[in-house]
């Protein structure tokens, strides 16, 4: 089991506090949804979570192990692809497989990668195409892959789909669903950033609102086993529509706060 602990974390940059007191608790399996405006602290955190950067003070628990340090424990999704333009996608996969599973032969990888690709929704050409013949959203599916073929039980998503048009982004939001979804007996927890609120109410299970840094968490919400969203009660289920509202409220009256401080100061 991997549930994960988040306890007091506080962290800052250059003299200036990013993230204050932030504290949470998810259980193994969990799709946790860090919603929020740009630049509040949400990519900040989930660098926290990847072990790429250590906070000032509290801690962050995996079991009953601490956080300490990057990890193929926790696989990580960019917004930018993060694939080697000088390698075949089939290679970049291949390259990060070889530091998980030393002791499988190339061909063994290769059976898993392709294996990946197309669980994806790519077919067994794109394993020899380099990144740049690839469109933007078959690179994030090739990155997903990557992801997935590694096997982390812990997922991070940073804003992965925040530059694909609307018609991809809801295509491959459909597919990480489904591919969560299907592990049910080894389901992974996945932390996934985005400033969606529609996004946030889709994919989650739990869903965490940072305020304007430095940033707390400001609201929570838990969705029940039966109460997951889908597409269509995004627009006509009233309870949906209601949590929607209030999201977007949250989210708003924290900037104007935010603004009438800034004017007060100047």
């Amino acid at each position: 089991m991997h549930d994960i602990t988040v306890k007091n974390i506080m962290f800052s940059y250059d003299k200036e506090l990013i993230l204050e007191n932030i504290s949470m608790k998810i259980d193994s399996g969990d799709f946790v949804c860090l919603l929020g405006q740009s630049g509040c602290g949400k990519s900040t955190f989930l660098r926290l979570m990847a072990g790429l950067s250590e906070p000032d003070s509290g801690n962050i628990l995996v079991g009953d192990n601490e956080l300490k340090g990057a990890s193929l424990d926790r696989g990580v999704v960019f917004q930018d692809y993060s694939l080697f333009p000088w390698l075949t996608t089939g290679k970049n996969i291949i390259l990060s497989l070889q530091q998980k599973f030393k002791n499988e032969s190339k061909k063994e990888l290769k059976k898993r990668a392709l294996y990946y690709l197309e669980r994806v929704g790519l077919d067994k050409a794109t394993f020899d195409k380099y990144p740049n013949e690839l469109s933007g959203g078959m690179r994030q599916r090739s990155a997903i892959c990557r992801s997935f073929a590694l096997d982390p039980p812990i997922l991070l998503m940073d804003e992965p789909f925040g530059a694909l048009d609307a018609v991809t982004r809801a295509k491959l939001q459909d597919m990480v669903l489904d591919l969560w979804r299907k592990d049910k007996e080894n389901r992974k927890t996945i932390f996934f950033v985005t400033h969606d609120v529609d996004e946030a109410l889709l994919l989650s299970t739990k869903i965490f609102v940072f305020g304007s840094s430095p940033s707390k968490i400001i609201y929570t919400h838990s969705f029940g086993d039966e109460e997951k969203v889908d597409r269509d009660s995004l627009f006509n289920n009233k309870e949906i529509l209601d949590l929607r509202n209030k999201l977007i409220h949250i989210i708003n009256k924290d900037i104007e706060e935010k603004i009438n401080l800034k004017e007060i100061i100047i």
